[in-house]
């Protein structure tokens, strides 16, 4: 596996990404469990992207101290292009935590727990998914032929699922927990599970961080393949996956109740996979240049997001 990381850019972006997680679990649970308003999650939100282009920024200078511009530039564009995508499905991963939280009525101060159980949670999957995907490219070319048609594939499932309500009662891992466990019908404050009589029981708290936990290995499953089109070198592949992945608690806050306003971003998201899918089944005939594939992206999310805000759920709906 080529890859630009050495022991030193391992070691800081660790030290990041450490710092980064300590500080959020810090500050934004200071004062205990609480309702996250718009303003404190924007605020964040802001923050999170504002230290991915930090970090982007100072391994451009050390690449265009080390190893050249060309090198800087390159990889400055891989990154930037890699956390724009894994940025954007992760914003499909929020309205499926969104639908599973309302489902369940968790409770607003229980939110963050979930969430950052969720994002710790996210983050070790893509490190075993990514240096296992890197290992195997590096082996097997052919691979990147099965990547990209899944993601075609998952594309054009996506489009078709666009606007379409999952139905967690016919989810398998609910089924199964509500078959094979005892689950209380009303929450413990932040107990996972209660004993009665002797027996344990588990509580709706449980249930929802195995369904997002399931959730975080579907949605692994879709992007990862995703950034593998734009770069093989898994330093860049986890450094955007891990930054866009540390903003998730936040834009959750952020988009809460709003995810009726994007609702065609769905489909922008489905064409940008299907996008990324055909680069990828097209990658030994034309390789399409990282700068096109950003402004790309950037320009299906900015046109999707434009046309939901324009045209509101109810009115596209109504006529």
């Amino acid at each position: 596996m080529e890859s630009i990381g050495n022991p030193w850019l391992w070691a800081g972006f660790a030290g990041v990404v450490l710092v980064a997680l300590l500080a959020d679990l810090v500050l934004m649970r200071h004062g205990g469990a609480h309702k996250v308003t718009f303003k404190e999650a924007l605020w964040w939100s802001l923050g999170w992207i504002a230290l991915a282009l930090l970090f982007n920024g100072g391994l451009w200078w050390y690449l265009h101290e080390t190893a050249g511009a060309a090198m800087a530039n390159k990889v400055g564009l891989e990154f930037l292009t890699g956390y724009l995508v894994e940025k954007s499905l992760a914003v499909d991963n929020i309205f499926v935590f969104l639908m599973v939280m309302s489902y369940f009525a968790v409770p607003e101060e229980q939110r963050q727990r979930v969430l950052v159980i969720g994002v710790l949670g996210a983050i070790v999957l893509r490190g075993i998914l990514i240096f296992a995907g890197a290992a195997l490219l590096a082996k097997f070319h052919w691979l990147l032929y099965v990547f990209g048609a899944f993601l075609l594939l998952t594309g054009i499932k996506m489009w078709f699922a666009a606007g379409k309500e999952p139905d967690l009662e016919k989810n398998p891992v609910l089924r199964w927990m509500r078959n094979h466990l005892r689950l209380t019908p009303d929450y413990h404050g932040a107990d996972l599970s209660v004993r009665r009589d002797g027996v344990r029981w588990y509580t709706p708290l449980f249930v929802v961080l195995v369904l997002i936990g399931v959730t975080d290995v579907i949605f692994a499953v879709d992007s990862i393949p995703a950034i593998f089109a734009i770069t093989s070198d898994p330093f860049i592949v986890l450094t955007s996956n891990v930054f866009a992945v540390l903003g998730l608690r936040a834009m959750f806050f952020l988009l809460a109740g709003m995810a009726d306003r994007f609702h065609l971003l769905p489909y922008g998201l489905a064409i940008v996979l299907a996008f990324i899918g055909s680069k990828m089944l097209l990658i030994d005939v034309y390789k399409i240049p990282v700068l096109w594939s950003l402004a790309g992206v950037a320009m299906i999310l900015g046109v999707t997001i434009a046309l939901s805000l324009a045209r509101p759920a109810k009115a596209a709906h109504g006529g």
